[in-house]
C-alpha cells in the first residue's frame, strides 16, 4: 500500500464530487490487499462521508457545501433478475467504491449522485462514514433477511467488531433479547451500554456452553456472525431447534464442517447476507439519524497509518470503527 498525489476526480453530468471528510478501515481493505477480492490496483475506503465539492451538470439534489454519506454498492447491472426485484445486491455485477473503483480512502472521490444521501448538521462525520457497509450489512442480515423481532433471542459473535457492534444495537432496537461475546470485562462493559443483556467473556468459557447455561440449554433463535472457521461450529451448536443462522463473513476462512446433522436434525435456517439494499441502508441510516443506533469510534488516523490499522483488525484488537481522517 502506498500514499500517494493522483489527479482530482471530476464529476461526470449525474455526479457529486465529494470532499472526504471521513472515511472507514474495514475487513474489505485487507482482503483487498490480499488479493482476495477487488480490482487492485486501488483506492480503498468503501465508507465515505464529506461535503459536496462540485455538482455535475444535471444535478439539482445538490449544492456545493451540502454535507452527505455515501451507498457504497454503486455498482449492478440495473437489468437481471435481481436488479429488477430491487435485490442489487445478489447482482453477478455487484461492486462499487473501494473494492472494484476507487473509493474514499482520499482526499475526494465522484460518485453518481443517487449514491448520495444528505447528512443532518448534528450527525458528525466520523460516525456517518462508520456504518454505511458495517451496520447496512448488520441491518440487511438481521431486519431483513432474518425477520428478528421482540420474541427472539438474539446472539452476536464478534460483538466488539465494526459489524459486530452494529449487529448488536439492531438486535437490541428491534426489541431481542441479545447476547454478545466479548473477550475482556472493558468491552463487556462497553456492549452492556450498546443494547446486550448478557455478555460472554469466551476467553473464561466456551460460547456453546455459557449460552447453554444462560437459556437453561434452550438455544438462542438467531446466531449473527462474521468469523467462520470454528466459529461456525460454535454458533450452529449454540441455535435452537428451527434456530436461523446469519452469516455475513468468513474472515478467519471457511468451516471445516458444514455441521449438516445439526442442520437437519434442529432443522435449522443458514442465512447469507452481505451489503445493503439502497432501501436498506436508508431504513438504517433513519435509525441513525433517530438517535436509535450510534457507533464507537476506536480511533481517527491519517492515511500513513492504514497499514498498520489493517493488522489491528487483523489481530481483533479494537473496539468498533477505525476511521480516516485524510
Amino acid at each position: 500500500m502506498t500514499v500517494e498525489e493522483v489527479p482530482t476526480p471530476e464529476a461526470g453530468a449525474g455526479d457529486v464530487l465529494v470532499d472526504v471528510k471521513a472515511s472507514a478501515v474495514n475487513h474489505t481493505d485487507v482482503w483487498i490487499r490480499r488479493g482476495y477480492e477487488g480490482d487492485p490496483p486501488v483506492v480503498t475506503g468503501i465508507d465515505v462521508a464529506g461535503e459536496v465539492a462540485d455538482v455535475g451538470a444535471s444535478v439539482d439534489r445538490f449544492d456545493v457545501g451540502d454535507r452527505v454519506v455515501l451507498y457504497w454498492n454503486t455498482e449492478h447491472c440495473g437489468t437481471c433478475e435481481f436488479c429488477n426485484d430491487g435485490e442489487t445486491t445478489l447482482c453477478r455485477d455487484y461492486g462499487g467504491l473501494g473494492v472494484t473503483r476507487d473509493g474514499g480512502h482520499a482526499e475526494y472521490v465522484a460518485v453518481a449522485a443517487e449514491h448520495a444521501v444528505r447528512l443532518p448538521e448534528d450527525v458528525p462525520f466520523e460516525h456517518a462514514a462508520a456504518v454505511p457497509s458495517n451496520f447496512g450489512t448488520a441491518w440487511r442480515g438481521l431486519v431483513s433477511r432474518a425477520d428478528v423481532d421482540p420474541s427472539d433471542d438474539v446472539l452476536v459473535l464478534g460483538a466488539s467488531g465494526g459489524v459486530g457492534h452494529g449487529a448488536v444495537q439492531i438486535a437490541a432496537h428491534a426489541g431481542a433479547t441479545v447476547y454478545a461475546a466479548s473477550s475482556s470485562a472493558e468491552k463487556a462493559a462497553r456492549l452492556r451500554e450498546l443494547g446486550a443483556d448478557h455478555v460472554i467473556d469466551y476467553g473464561d468459557r466456551d460460547v456453546d456452553d455459557a449460552i447453554a447455561e444462560l437459556t437453561d440449554r434452550r438455544g438462542v433463535d438467531v446466531v449473527f456472525e462474521s468469523i467462520g472457521g470454528d466459529t461456525y461450529k460454535q454458533a450452529i451448536r449454540c441455535l435452537t431447534r428451527g434456530g436461523r443462522l446469519v452469516t455475513i463473513g468468513a474472515t478467519t476462512g471457511d468451516a471445516d464442517e458444514a455441521m449438516l446433522q445439526h442442520v437437519f436434525w434442529k432443522q435449522l435456517e443458514v442465512i447469507g447476507a452481505t451489503g445493503a439494499t439502497m432501501g436498506e441502508f436508508g431504513d438504517m441510516l433513519d435509525a441513525l439519524f433517530d438517535g436509535a443506533i450510534e457507533p464507537i469510534i476506536d480511533s481517527v488516523i491519517p492515511l500513513e497509518e492504514i497499514p498498520s490499522a489493517h493488522e489491528r483488525l487483523s489481530a481483533g484488537d479494537s473496539f468498533g470503527k477505525i476511521i480516516v481522517s485524510p
